[in-house]
């Protein structure tokens, strides 16, 4: 087995330390990010010289740079790069705080743009490298109250498609993965603004809905099995450029897709009408 370097951005918690995990046990190496490097502890010490702890913050462009070129230096060059860490944000559109919505985009998207930027030279120098980019079903489908979620996570698929074809010729893979609910408790930590009763019976009551899932019925996928595929298709050489994960997201995106189209085909003169006669 070719032993491979991860380097995974939010590995302290959720999916991000699911997946870490994963990778030490299928016998890779992993540099681990985290805005508190304390966080990282635990998995350094089960799984000494196989890790490379690293403290990052998404919205510092420095510590970025600084964290790829040091996983490159310790493994020897990054295999495969997962773009994991996220924050969510649970407001109607018009409770939107800018403060929020700016540090949303900053860890959604420019975050993980200027991580890909800085491992983009590397992988091209090697002639391969992977990229897996989780995205989310509401990068797909927007819903009441994750309106601003939802814009990151759709930016961030428009990037992954646009980066995929760019690369490719390159020898580097590029998978946009799409998840639907996981149990990792990331609900209890989204960012909240003051309500506006006007929205009570749209984004509050999907608000409502998704703190008061205490069954876990709208997160039913295993952290620990999407890491488990995650792994495989990191190391396999068949890697799509789009993957749902998890029966609730499959049932949503097709959907979705399925309205898009009917929507498109309804109105497919009026698109039609606007040429030069």
């Amino acid at each position: 087995m070719t032993i491979q370097t991860w380097f995974i951005t939010g590995a302290s918690s959720g999916l991000g330390a699911a997946l870490a995990r994963a990778a030490l046990r299928a016998g890779h190496r992993v540099a681990a990010t985290a805005r508190d490097i304390v966080r990282l502890e635990a998995l350094t010490a089960e799984h000494p010289g196989a890790v490379l702890p690293l403290a990052m913050d998404l919205s510092h462009p420095t510590e970025i740079a600084a964290g790829i070129a040091a996983a490159e230096a310790w493994g020897g060059g990054i295999d495969v790069l997962v773009n994991n860490a996220a924050m969510g944000y649970l407001a109607a559109i018009e409770e939107g705080e800018d403060d929020k919505i700016r540090a949303l985009f900053e860890t959604n998207f420019f975050g993980v743009s200027s991580t890909i930027r800085a491992a983009l030279p590397g992988m091209r120098a090697r002639g391969r490298g992977r990229i897996i980019n989780i995205t989310s079903t509401n990068g797909v489908v927007a819903m009441p109250a994750l309106g601003y979620y939802s814009a990151s996570k759709f930016a961030l698929e428009g990037l992954t498609e646009a980066l995929a074809q760019e690369v490719a010729p390159l020898g580097i893979q590029v998978m946009a993965v799409e998840p639907g609910g996981i149990r990792t408790g990331i609900v209890d930590r989204n960012l909240r603004s003051p309500p506006i009763d006007a929205y009570n019976a749209t984004a509050h009551a999907v608000v409502d809905l998704l703190v008061n899932d205490t069954s876990g019925a709208l997160a039913p996928s295993d952290p620990d099995r999407v890491a488990e595929v995650l792994v495989r298709l990191g190391t396999s050489g068949d890697m799509p450029q789009r993957l749902s994960l998890g029966a609730d997201s499959w049932t949503t995106i097709t959907s979705k897709l399925d309205m898009r189209r009917a929507d498109y085909e309804a109105w497919k003169d009026v698109s039609h009408s606007t040429h030069f006669s």
